[in-house]
């Protein structure tokens, strides 16, 4: 008989990103001592996805486990911009100690670190291999932001291969039908609905349903799911990024979802882009004044 998996509403929660239910699903009885290393990473996780990133740097003690420590670092990395240089260090560091580097919690949260860096090669590095299926998940999302859907499709056969109705297998077929654009794209949105009558509509499938009828030209619906998707998470980068191009393209006002992104996540790449925009338009200006 199978082993009964203790965790799996709470790994499921997370990649679904219902990270509060995910949080309140995680007191299970009876969880060998792995199990509870896995636990306690899930819950960090989505604490840092919450924004709650000070409390996770409080929690994770220097005697903490190496996965534990590694999403500490991750925690590290996004509380400012004088944290990533030192966590970047750190994890480079305990990367190339061969007795902690193939940790796959470690080379997920370098992954996830250097992707974020835009540094695809590096990230790829010590997410290639794969070994679990959010190495592989990972492996399609940085396939696709290179715009090597060949290659992240060969990822994806893998996944299937694996669990082809696993969550993270689903997922990552939705993003790349959505990179792979037209008719893909209705198939897409068929996978987000589909996962959100299955378990729940959560922010995250909420602006996957958008972003395909943005690509489908239905503005209208797309803003409707961006403001349900809005109520549910204010803050959200994704919902407030893509409910500024909704509605750019509805002629709506947009300034005032672009100023809570540009408060709340200055990094964000719309962000930087619309900031890089402007400061060469005020260049082309001054040649001219």
């Amino acid at each position: 008989m199978a082993t009964p998996d203790h965790l799996f509403n709470l790994r499921n929660n997370f990649y679904l990103g219902a990270y509060q239910a995910a949080i309140n699903s995680s007191d299970v009885a009876n969880l060998s001592p792995d199990d509870v290393v896995e636990r306690d990473s899930l819950v960090h996780r989505c604490y840092i996805a919450l924004g709650q990133l000070q409390f996770v740097i409080s929690e994770i003690d220097q005697n903490a486990p190496t996965p534990l420590q590694a999403v500490k670092l991750l925690a590290l990395y996004f509380s400012g911009a004088s944290q990533k240089e030192s966590a970047i260090s750190s994890l480079k560091e305990w990367l190339a100690d061969p007795a902690i580097g193939n940790n796959p919690t470690l080379r997920l949260i370098a992954g996830t670190i250097f992707l974020h860096e835009q540094d695809f090669n590096e990230a790829l590095k010590y997410t290639n291999a794969g070994g679990t299926m959010e190495l592989h998940a990972l492996n399609v999302q940085i396939f696709i932001k290179m715009h090597r859907s060949d290659y992240a499709e060969r990822q994806l056969r893998v996944m299937q291969q694996l669990d082809e109705d696993h969550t993270l297998t689903q997922l990552a077929n939705a993003w790349l039908d959505l990179a792979v654009g037209g008719s893909k794209i209705q198939e897409a949105h068929l996978i987000f609905q589909d996962l959100s009558e299955r378990y729940q509509s959560t922010s995250l499938l909420l602006n996957g349903k958008a972003v395909c009828c943005m690509h489908m030209g239905n503005f209208d619906e797309a803003e409707t799911l961006l403001v349900e998707a809005l109520n549910k998470d204010a803050r959200d980068p994704e919902t407030l990024a893509n409910l500024v191009v909704c509605c750019l393209h509805l002629g709506k006002p947009s300034s005032k979802s672009f100023s809570q992104l540009k408060l709340a996540h200055p990094d964000h790449v719309l962000v930087k882009r619309v900031t890089t925009a402007e400061e060469s338009f005020d260049r082309a200006l001054q040649s001219f004044s």
